[in-house]
């Protein structure tokens, strides 16, 4: 129990005028004798007004992030208006060479109010896949999306995705969505990974969902003949494919804040996105680093880089607060 100011005089009073001892005269009051000495000495050292409360928060916080670095983080959010906390975070962290965690940035943030919510709705899938993959190229998975082109005409994505850096390999824009289509997508993914002139001992794998493409006796040629595994999923069980799906998702939330009325310059914003997609976003489950950034094996450097940064960061503090406290 907390006493203010004034009560804690009026105890000190009363243990000073008892005619009982000093212990008596806290027991029967349900003091302890150790709250009261601490009383006492405050008192006699500074008088009532030392009886105060002291706040029990430290006046300095060794970690605070300095002033000129929020500011830092302010303008880079303006300036990237379409990045979350997160990727700001990370974006900061290695341009800057000075580590802030996800939590402070969005702090820092909805203290200057330029947070929004979402314009839609974001779908939370399972921690993990069942059957993860181990290296690149073991499996790659693709699919169809469609899209509607005001005043022409439907469009069909096809892309080719590897399952384990996210990395989006091929894609083809098409009017149909034939299993020529399918081909001329995996034609461009085995020329762009090397699959088709390097020796490879396995082949990758190549799930799908149960679409006429998919199923076409002519697909299942040219994968035979290209030494391919094809893995149907399950009907109405689109979550076998749903790192795809998921690229879908995020490519859209993008690609449909335009109207687009020419096939050529909607093919060109969807390069434009691809190329950011791989080279720019940080991808939360590979770490915060890009599907770009796993391809090509350079995820491991990027994350120890980063551990050195947050070490680097804490001990500027550290001896930042020291100096402050010296």
């Amino acid at each position: 129990m907390r006493y203010p100011a004034s009560e804690k005089l009026e105890i000190i009073r009363i243990v000073e005028q008892s005619h009982l001892p000093a212990r008596r005269t806290l027991d029967q009051l349900g003091i302890p004798r150790r709250t009261f000495c601490r009383w006492y000495d405050r008192y006699i050292d500074g008088g009532p007004e030392a009886l105060a409360d002291r706040p029990s928060a430290p006046s300095r916080v060794w970690n605070r992030i300095p002033a000129e670095v929020h500011d830092q983080i302010i303008e880079l959010a303006l300036e990237q208006t379409e990045l979350s906390p997160r990727e700001l975070a990370v974006r900061f962290t290695d341009e800057k060479c000075h580590f802030v965690s996800e939590a402070s940035v969005y702090r820092l943030l909805k203290a200057h109010d330029p947070i929004t919510s979402p314009a839609y709705v974001v779908i939370k899938a399972a921690d993990r896949f069942h059957t993860q993959t181990t290296r690149l190229g073991e499996m790659w998975q693709t699919d169809f999306t469609y899209f509607k082109i005001i005043g022409w005409r439907w469009m069909y994505l096809s892309t080719v995705l590897d399952d384990f850096s996210r990395y989006i390999i091929a894609w083809k824009l098409c009017t149909t969505m034939r299993a020529e289509d399918v081909t001329d997508t995996l034609d461009l993914a085995l020329s762009a990974s090397g699959c088709d002139q390097a020796r490879v001992q396995h082949k990758p794998r190549l799930p799908s969902d149960n679409g006429p493409c998919y199923i076409a006796s002519d697909l299942a040629e040219y994968i035979e003949a290209n030494k391919m595994k094809h893995v149907r999923g399950a009907p109405f069980h689109p979550q076998t494919q749903g790192k795809i799906e998921r690229w879908h998702q995020t490519m859209k939330n993008r690609i449909l804040l335009e109207n687009y009325f020419l096939p050529g310059d909607f093919e060109a914003q969807i390069e434009a996105f691809v190329e950011h997609y791989n080279h720019r976003r940080y991808h939360e489950s590979l770490n915060n680093v890009t599907p770009a950034d796993a391809y090509f094996g350079r995820a491991a450097a990027i994350i120890q880089q980063r551990e050195r940064t947050k070490q680097k960061t804490i001990e500027h503090r550290r001896l930042q607060h020291r100096k402050l406290a010296a």
